[in-house]
């Protein structure tokens, strides 16, 4: 059975940082394109960031880009997204999902497993 776990999120002040992790059980990130997307209460779900499952193609959402950085741990099984000099305006649940074999996606619905998410709440 596939499963993946958020954790990290939390609350910090704007200019803080947080590190989110994405363990999986079940499959093996390597073999799997990763994305990690964001919902704020009221929003569409948005694309932060991915890689493809090769981890040679990185991209990230301009929103995001040059503070965010994911990065994956073949040992441990394991996405990070790195977060900096958060904004209030990154206030949302955070969420990984996974698809193998595949190239980077930003759509959402191209991905085949999901996490249940995170919470990340940024302060003014």
């Amino acid at each position: 059975q596939v499963q993946l776990v958020e954790s990290g999120g939390g609350l910090v002040q704007a200019g803080g940082s947080l590190r989110l992790s994405c363990a999986a059980s079940g499959l093996t990130f390597s073999n799997y394109a990763v994305g990690w997307f964001r919902q704020a209460p009221g929003k569409e779900r948005e694309f932060v960031g991915a890689f493809s499952w090769s981890g040679r193609n990185l991209y990230y959402a301009d929103s995001v880009k040059g503070r965010f950085t994911i990065s994956r741990d073949n040992t441990e099984n394991t996405v990070y997204l790195q977060m900096n000099s958060l904004k209030p305006e990154d206030t949302a649940g955070y969420y990984c999902a996974a698809k193998i074999y595949a190239q980077l996606t930003v759509r959402w619905d191209n991905y085949r497993y999901w996490g249940q998410g995170t919470q990340v709440t940024v302060s003014s």
